[in-house]
């Protein structure tokens, strides 16, 4: 997410200064060179892009600390941390060193921003998340900017060792890639924001939902920031998020960000439908008419493969 807004300051800064080329560090194996061209492309196709990984000689991570060190240019990166990794408000990314055999279990050293959750405090916390209209408003009750929210849930989640995955991805240029990732903060965002929606959105526009959200995250990960899909289904998430006003509260313990409580003016949750005791507005009996229409076109499947006529069984 953070390349777009990256590549489009790059594009105001150049057309700021006068500039007649574009640069970007990424190698030639991965995503990031596609999201920063892309948005290159649709922003300043007039500029010439520079990417320095496809043109010098040097080919490997090895090469570059080579490099530094003939000159006596400083470096995070050394040869026993020749991991590659990005970090910005949602989250951390690490790839690279040992990471590169999936067979590897990640070390303690891979992480950087979260507790290991075998060390986390073994009392659970509970927090609560206020949203309006599908924006995260308070935490705990303080009005906080959607920046503040961020930190604050980052603070709270790290010190508890949610948001860590471990994953295989699929690159755009054809490879698989493993990553480690922490998001402590975007990981309690989500599962609250889920949770809410379950409560106020119907199965169908919950569906559809869904597969906006599917949809928009190929987009994100392929670099198409600045298009019309882009647009689109942001306008369409926007739409449903019209109804996201509630409470969430969620507990924090050893890794995991559990909800336990919910509720909104927009629910769409019934006790008095819901309920297994006896109640006054549902009739129980009318479910039998609708299994039988709902499952209609199942049962003249089969009677015509069994060869069982239409006749006396209330299908004519």
């Amino acid at each position: 997410m953070a390349r777009p807004i990256i590549a489009k300051a790059q594009v105001e800064i150049a057309r700021k200064v006068g500039a007649d080329a574009l640069c970007h560090g990424c190698t030639g194996k991965g995503n990031d060179q596609v999201r920063f061209e892309g948005t290159f492309a649709a922003l300043a196709p007039d500029l010439a892009v520079i990417a320095p990984w496809r043109e010098w000689e040097m080919v490997s991570r090895e090469d570059l600390l080579d490099y530094l060190a003939e000159r006596n240019i400083e470096c995070t990166a050394s040869l026993t941390k020749i991991y590659s990794r990005d970090a910005n408000a949602w989250h951390i990314s690490h790839e690279g060193g040992e990471l590169e055999d999936p067979w590897c279990e990640p070390t303690k050293g891979i992480w950087t921003m979260t507790v290991d959750p075998e060390d986390a405090p073994d009392k659970a916390e509970r927090i609560q998340l206020s949203f309006n209209k599908g924006k995260l408003t308070k935490v705990n009750g303080e009005e906080l900017t959607p920046y503040g929210v961020l930190m604050k849930l980052n603070e709270i989640a790290a010190a508890h060792g949610v948001g860590r995955i471990d994953i295989v991805e699929n690159r755009l240029v054809g490879m698989k890639s493993r990553g480690c990732y922490e998001t402590p903060g975007g990981t309690v965002m989500m599962k609250a924001y889920k949770a809410l929606e379950c409560l106020v959105l119907d199965k169908a526009s919950l569906k559809y939902r869904e597969q906006i959200g599917l949809e928009y995250s190929h987009v994100m990960y392929d670099g198409r920031w600045f298009t019309a899909l882009n647009d689109s289904l942001l306008a369409g998430a926007a739409s449903f998020a019209q109804k996201v006003t509630g409470e969430i509260v969620i507990k924090l313990y050893k890794g995991q960000a559990t909800v336990t409580q919910r509720k909104s003016p927009n629910s769409l949750y019934s006790e008095d439908f819901a309920t297994f005791g006896a109640d006054d507005v549902y009739d129980q009996s009318h479910a039998e008419g609708f299994i039988r229409l709902f499952s209609l076109s199942s049962r003249i499947d089969a009677m015509n493969k069994q060869g069982i006529a239409f006749k006396n069984t209330g299908i004519e």
